[in-house]
């Protein structure tokens, strides 16, 4: 093999307690702060499923689209329309001001077989928010502002990356934190793959990243884990966001450039600059596998399938194997035999 392509949350990262555990808390302060409903937190398993589903690489979306779950399970009526807002606590306000005539009668809970029978409704529609729009036909609809700025009227967004960054949302953002003030959860993660084995792995081929992170999360664990030496190239959101916004201009199309698309991987290949290598990509997810073997149409490539970063390992390959891959590491050594 000439080029082996990670994934790096759930694969170099271990983010169990940070983007998981972000995903749960934004989930719930959006609910509690921002609705003012009283909600149990969401199980991590419950977070697994949804994002194993497919079409949810990026965490904002599976956030948004589980808390349009939730709605529906509430029984809260939909908004007839959005509002548009400048400023999150004028949205908040708004929220909190057409919700307050609902009586809940419950905690919101999760059941699990309501919750397999919802995500495999969404799979069958395409997965992903697109999915969960489509099976819940309105349901839940006019309560989750989650697209735009998150200066502006973007909650899921904002409660999301005040959780994560903590004390380097307020210098990377130039915003005070309006939901969040303690520890960012990115201090919380862990390396999975040990740096003795990337360094193995570098002496004989090239090795990149293609992930779903914004650039500067990415760089921020790079550089907390002493990464970027070991690597070629790192292609992350803002690349695929800024293909997204070349092609509108040319095209006046609006498309999707990040995974389970194979941009990212295919830009990793040309950004290294190899000719006609025999590449491989390493991933978690679902949309990993379906990127990397979509990838095949313009470059030699293997989906091999990472599970060393998950609890429920049997499920987790099951879901990766149907998604196509063609190898399954269960421990980050394993990858060794790459270059035997």
């Amino acid at each position: 093999m000439d080029l082996l392509i990670f994934d790096m949350d759930g694969v170099l990262i271990d983010v169990s307690q940070s983007y998981r555990k972000t995903i749960q808390q934004t989930i719930h302060l959006y609910l509690t702060d921002c609705l003012g409903l009283r909600a149990d937190l969401v199980s991590p398993e419950a977070i697994s499923l949804f994002k194993a589903t497919g079409g949810f690489n990026n965490d904002w979306d599976l956030t948004a689209g589980f808390l349009r779950y939730l709605l529906s399970i509430s029984k809260i009526p939909s908004l007839p329309q959005k509002r548009h807002f400048s400023a999150p606590e004028e949205t908040v306000l708004f929220l909190r001001k057409r919700l307050r005539h609902f009586h809940q009668r419950g905690i919101i809970r999760v059941q699990r077989k309501h919750l397999l029978s919802f995500l495999d409704q969404v799979k069958a529609s395409g997965g992903g928010l697109k999915g969960v729009r489509k099976v819940l036909k309105g349901i839940g609809e006019g309560w989750i502002y989650h697209s735009g700025d998150l200066h502006q009227q973007n909650l899921v967004k904002r409660i999301f990356q005040e959780i994560y960054l903590g004390e380097k949302f307020s210098s990377h953002y130039h915003l005070q934190p309006l939901f969040y003030r303690e520890e960012g959860l990115y201090l919380r993660e862990k390396l999975l793959i040990k740096r003795e084995i990337l360094s193995s792995l570098r002496k004989r081929m090239k090795l990149g990243i293609a992930s779903g992170r914004p650039r500067f999360e990415a760089e921020l664990a790079l550089k907390q884990f002493q990464l970027a030496p070991y690597f070629d190239t790192l292609v992350t959101l803002d690349e695929c966001e800024e293909e997204e916004e070349r092609i509108f201009k040319d095209t006046g199309k609006k498309v999707r450039r990040s995974k389970p698309h194979p941009y990212p991987i295919l830009r990793a290949i040309r950004e290294v600059g190899l000719s006609d290598p025999q590449c491989g990509y390493v991933g978690d997810v679902a949309d990993d596998m379906v990127a990397a073997k979509a990838a095949r149409k313009e470059a030699k490539m293997l989906a091999i399938g990472f599970v060393s970063g998950h609890q429920n390992r049997k499920a987790i390959e099951e879901s990766l194997r149907r998604s196509g891959a063609d190898w399954i590491i269960r421990n980050p050594a394993e990858l060794l035999r790459l270059i035997h």
